[in-house]
C-alpha cells in the first residue's frame, strides 16, 4: 500500500504523457485524477495507521549506491512528519487535478498538462518519503524540473519562458548550497541516511574543522548550507524573486506549487533535519532572522500589487517566513502545523482567483474588476473564507497555527524571539489589510472593467466547484480538529520524528 501511494501519481503521469494521443483529453484527465484520488485515500489511511496508531513504517527497497562508506538505498520512511506532508500534498494535488478538468478544458495540450501535474506530485512524494539525504535530493531536483515544465507550459509566451528560466536559475543557487550541505554531512558523518546521521549528531556537536583558515563548528556549517537550499525552494528573502514570477503558469499550477508542494519542501527539510539544527544555535538564529524578515518584506510588498495572483503569491512568501521562524525558534511542530493549514486555505485562494479569472475572460488586474459579488456569489464566498483563514480570523484554520507562532515568538526571551514577534505582528496586520483590499477591489468596489467582460461573468462549472467546497471545509474546520493532536500539550503524535 505504501509503495502504491508513492508510485500511483507516476503511473498516472506516464499513462497521460506517453499514451495521451490514444487516451485523448477526457481519458488522460480521468486516468491522472483517479490515480491521484486513490493516492489521497491511501495517504489518509497511512495517516491513521502511522500518525494516530503510532506505527512507523520503514521500507528498504534495494541498494542504489554502495561505494566504500557511501551507502544509499531506495528506502521509504513513513513517520508522523511524512504522513502529515502526505495528506497535505495528495489532498491538495487531487483537488488541483479535479479543478484542472474544468479550468484547462479548452486547452489543446491537456494530456501533457495532466502528465506534468502528476509527475510533479510524484517527485514531491519521493522527497517527503525518502529515508536518506540523497533520495530526498532526487525528489528535490525532480520538483525543480517539473516546476520548470509547468511554469513554461504555455511556451509560446515569452513571459512564461522567462519566468520558468528565472525559477530554474534562482533555485540552482539554493540547490548548490543544499548539495554542498549533503556533501558536508557525508564528510562529517560518513553516512547520509537519516537514522545514522541523527543518532551521531550529539557526538559531533561542538566539534570544529578548519575552513578557509577559520575554525568553524561542523554542525553550524552543515545547517547553514542546508538553509541556503531552503532559501531557494521556500523563497526566503534574497532568493525569493522567482516566486511572484511563477504566476505566469496556468492557475492550477500556481495552486499546486504555492500551496502544498514545492515551496513547502524547504520547511520540510528544516523539520526533517531538526536533530542537526538543535545542536547549531547560530544556524537557528539565522533561520529566525531570515524568516521574520521574509514575512515582513513579502507582506509589505503584497500591499501594493495590482495583479490578483501576485497578491496571493506574495502572501505565500510571507507565510513561508512565518513557518521558517517558527522552526528557527525550535518549534518545528508549530511550523509544520502552519504548513499544513496553509496548504488548504492557500490552494482555496488560488483556485478562487482562478475562478474569478475564468469568469471574466482572463482579466487579472484588480483595478479592472469590482461589482462581482452579485454576479458570482459562490466564488465570492470561497474567496472570503480563504482570505479570512489567511489573516487568522478567530476559529478558522489559519487562526490556530498563526496565533501560536506569534505566541511562541513572544515567549522566547531572546533577541531573535523578540525580532520575530514584532515582525510577525506587523506582517499579520499587513496580511489582514491586503486580503481585505483584494476582496474589496475584486468583488465589492464599483465595477471598473469593460461592460462586456463584467457583464459576461459566470459561475464555475461543477468540476471546479467541488474542489473549492472541499478546500473550504479544510480551511474552516481542519485547524480546530487537528490542533490538539499535532501541537496539543503532551501529545505523543510526533514520537521521534522531530
Amino acid at each position: 500500500m505504501y509503495l502504491l501511494l508513492v508510485f500511483l501519481p507516476l503511473i498516472g503521469s506516464l499513462s497521460a504523457g506517453l499514451f495521451g494521443r490514444y487516451l485523448g483529453t477526457k481519458g488522460s484527465q480521468i486516468v491522472t485524477t483517479s490515480c491521484l484520488g486513490a493516492a489521497s485515500v491511501l495517504s489518509w489511511y497511512a495517516f491513521m495507521e502511522v500518525g494516530i496508531s503510532g506505527n512507523t513504517v520503514y521500507i528498504d527497497l534495494f541498494t542504489w549506491l554502495d561505494s566504500e562508506m557511501l551507502h544509499a538505498s531506495w528506502g521509504f520512511l513513513f513517520d508522523s512528519l511524512t504522513v502529515i506532508m502526505l495528506i497535505t500534498v495528495t489532498t491538495v494535488s487531487s483537488m488541483v487535478h479535479l479543478y484542472s478538468i474544468g479550468y484547462m478544458g479548452e486547452d489543446p495540450h491537456v494530456p501533457r498538462f495532466m502528465s506534468y501535474l502528476s509527475l510533479f506530485t510524484f517527485f514531491m512524494l519521493v522527497l517527503v518519503t525518502g529515508d536518506n539525504y540523497l533520495q530526498m535530493f532526487f525528489g528535490w531536483e525532480g520538483i525543480g524540473l517539473s516546476s520548470y515544465l509547468l511554469i513554461s507550459f504555455w511556451y509560446t509566451r515569452i513571459q512564461a519562458n522567462k519566468a520558468a528560466i528565472k525559477a530554474m536559475v534562482v533555485n540552482r543557487v539554493g540547490d548548490f548550497g543544499l548539495s554542498l550541505g549533503i556533501l558536508a554531512i557525508f564528510f562529517v558523518f560518513n553516512a547520509i541516511d537519516y537514522s545514522t546521521v541523527f543518532a551521531m549528531a550529539p557526538a559531533i556537536a561542538g566539534t570544529t574543522f578548519s575552513m578557509f583558515g577559520f575554525e568553524v563548528e561542523k554542525l553550524t556549517v552543515i545547517c547553514l548550507l542546508l538553509f541556503v537550499g531552503v532559501c531557494g525552494k521556500s523563497a526566503q528573502i534574497g532568493l525569493h524573486t522567482w516566486l511572484p514570477d511563477a504566476m505566469e503558469g496556468p492557475t492550477p499550477v500556481s495552486a499546486l506549487i504555492h500551496a502544498a508542494t514545492l515551496v513547502t519542501a524547504g520547511i520540510f527539510l528544516i523539520a526533517r533535519s531538526s536533530p542537526l539544527f538543535e545542536y547549531a544555535p547560530t544556524a537557528l538564529m539565522v533561520v529566525t532572522f531570515f524568516g521574520a524578515m521574509t514575512a515582513f518584506f513579502a507582506a509589505s510588498t503584497g500591499l501594493v500589487q495590482n495583479d490578483l495572483k501576485r497578491v496571493i503569491a506574495y502572501s505565500t512568501c510571507s507565510q513561508l517566513g512565518y513557518m521558517a521562524f517558527a522552526c528557527g525558534l525550535s518549534n518545528y511542530s508549530v511550523g509544520i502545523f502552519h504548513l499544513m493549514n496553509h496548504g488548504f486555505f492557500k490552494a482555496l485562494l488560488f483556485m478562487s482567483a482562478g475562478a474569478v479569472i475564468h469568469a471574466i475572460s482572463d482579466e487579472q488586474d484588480l483595478r479592472r474588476m469590482g461589482g462581482l459579488v452579485q454576479l458570482i456569489p459562490f466564488t465570492y464566498c470561497m474567496m472570503l473564507i480563504g482570505s479570512l483563514a489567511l489573516m487568522g480570523f478567530p476559529f478558522l484554520t489559519g487562526f490556530y497555527s498563526k496565533d501560536v507562532i506569534i505566541e511562541v515568538a513572544y515567549a522566547k526571551y531572546t533577541v531573535s524571539g523578540h525580532f520575530a514577534h514584532w515582525f510577525g505582528c506587523m506582517s499579520a496586520f499587513f496580511t489582514a489589510f491586503y486580503s481585505f483590499r483584494l476582496v474589496y477591489l475584486a468583488f465589492l468596489a464599483r465595477p471598473n472593467g469593460q461592460k462586456t467582460v463584467i457583464g459576461g461573468a459566470h459561475e464555475v462549472p461543477l468540476t471546479m466547484g467541488i474542489p473549492l467546497i472541499v478546500l473550504a471545509f479544510g480551511s474552516i474546520f481542519w485547524g480546530y480538529l487537528s490542533r490538539d493532536l499535532i501541537i496539543g500539550l503532551g501529545t505523543d503524535f510526533w514520537q521521534s520524528a522531530l
